[in-house]
């Protein structure tokens, strides 16, 4: 006899995994055959019992309007029964069992200005942080960035012509948002912060702001008879992580703020343990709104990893086994002493922190 399922009210923690998944996905949940992939963008998932379902994966401008969204309703509405879920990268997913809708919602997404790819062994969308529009100490616009780059790498988001996925990151400061990724672009400060004395004891919270420095390299002192703040410039890392507690610490400057490239980090456990990016390329110029020496760089580093990557093979697991030396050679990067701190020493600069110490 079949019981009616009841929901109990739950007022903090996730809600029920089942209550978003595709009905054809609830009815055979663990139950799959096999998956495979149509075409770029699209997943065929079959299951045990031989139901069929189709995902297809178009990308979104990451900060989207509500016209934006309704659009894509209206979509999911006449092509995929209303079903659709945004990904971590903020892509939007399409779930229809009926074949025959695959290729008219991918002609309207495209039509829509929605390019349809970003599976199998492709340059997937970015995941980057929030800006602007909603963080305090931003020194970039990283949805500025992360738009200029995927419009760069627009072919290759749509065509699965990479040895393996690429994931992407951008981050708009050095210690918030962002996370290990095959090339990540992240904001580098170059100089320590600028103090407005006048204005900082009644802004700040001075305890709070010395707490915040992961160095401890800021000291309470006194300017022009005011309470106040200073930063021992030899320990500072120029993080910034000082002016989200303190506005009165500028850290921001628009040109000495500057963005940096590094490559190989990857979450996973597949085939190779996780690893940690390292940094190939800095003091690239903010330069706002297209960044293209960022986009150009960024061009050539794929291009050799899609030259020389083997089938399977991650970005930082072509930089394995070729080494760092090969690896400055084929994309024609400048080398210097900032670069690759992976050697015994490391342990001098990994002490910098107040986290690990050795």
């Amino acid at each position: 006899m079949a019981t009616e399922r009841t929901w109990k009210t739950i007022e903090n923690g996730p809600h029920e995994l089942d209550e978003f998944l595709h009905p054809v996905s609830l009815k055979n949940y663990g139950k799959w055959k096999y998956h495979e992939r149509p075409r770029p963008g699209v997943l065929k998932h079959v299951a045990e019992s031989g139901d069929v379902l189709f995902t297809v994966r178009a990308a979104t401008h990451r900060q989207v309007t509500v016209d934006i969204v309704r659009r894509l309703c209206d979509l999911a509405d006449r092509f995929a029964d209303g079903h659709l879920r945004w990904t971590v990268r903020n892509n939007v997913e399409f779930m229809t069992p009926n074949a025959a809708n695959v290729d008219p919602l991918i002609a309207a997404l495209e039509a829509a200005g929605h390019p349809v790819g970003g599976t199998g062994p492709s340059v997937s969308a970015i995941a980057h942080t929030q800006g602007w529009l909603h963080c305090d100490i931003p020194a970039v616009d990283a949805s500025g960035v992360a738009k200029s780059i995927m419009d760069a790498l627009f072919h290759d988001f749509a065509h699965e012509e990479m040895p393996n996925r690429v994931r992407l990151t951008t981050s708009c400061c050095e210690i918030n948002c962002g996370g290990q990724a095959d090339i990540a672009v992240v904001v580098q400060h170059t100089r320590p912060p600028r103090i407005n004395h006048e204005i900082l004891a009644n802004v700040c919270e001075m305890p709070s702001t010395v707490a915040r420095c992961p160095v401890a390299a800021i000291r309470p002192t006194t300017v022009n008879g005011k309470p106040s703040l200073m930063v021992v410039e030899e320990k500072c890392i120029y993080c910034g992580a000082c002016f989200g507690a303190c506005p009165a610490m500028e850290i921001n400057h628009p040109e000495h703020s500057k963005l940096a490239i590094w490559v190989g980090g990857k979450n996973s456990n597949a085939r190779t343990k996780p690893g940690n990016m390292k940094l190939v390329a800095h003091g690239l110029p903010n330069n706002p709104p297209r960044w293209p020496e960022v986009s150009e760089l960024l061009k050539r580093i794929l291009a050799a990893y899609k030259a020389g990557g083997r089938d399977w093979e991650r970005l930082g697991e072509w930089i394995d086994r070729i080494g760092w030396k090969r690896f400055f050679e084929e994309t024609g990067l400048p080398f210097d002493k900032f670069m690759i701190d992976n050697y015994r020493h490391a342990r001098v600069s990994f002490n910098q922190s107040a986290h690990i110490r050795f």
